[in-house]
């Protein structure tokens, strides 16, 4: 049987790390890190881990309808969710995921944008 992404790369302690990391790298951008400014980090944080962990085959699960919900009062546009999404794929490569796990990641990630980005 094969094993999910998550799975492979080492369950959630991993996926904590490259949240962490990945928020790092948001919170310092000057484009993204003011959407965090008045956010409860340990709550996004959480979440985050769950959402990802989620994208790599994990256990946790989101709704469209719950991930659109979260993200509607935010002014994210299609520029940010590139960017976004272009930073993920950097953190994850920096973990050590090979390309191809990369790129499913992201376009798991990318196949939600519908429920970020507001038109």
């Amino acid at each position: 049987m094969d094993r999910s992404v998550y799975e492979r790369y080492g369950g959630f302690a991993q996926v904590s790390r490259i949240v962490l990391d990945f928020y790092d790298r948001l919170l310092e951008d000057d484009e993204l890190g003011p959407f965090f400014d008045e956010v409860d980090m340990a709550r996004i944080v959480d979440h985050q881990t769950k959402f990802i962990a989620m994208l790599l085959g994990g256990p946790a699960h989101y709704t469209d309808d719950q991930i659109a919900r979260v993200h509607a009062h935010l002014a994210i546009g299609a520029a940010h969710f590139d960017r976004l999404s272009t930073m993920l794929a950097q953190t994850l490569a920096d973990h050590g995921m090979s390309a191809d796990d990369v790129a499913h990641v992201v376009a798991e990630f990318d196949r939600r944008r519908t429920f970020v980005v507001k038109p």
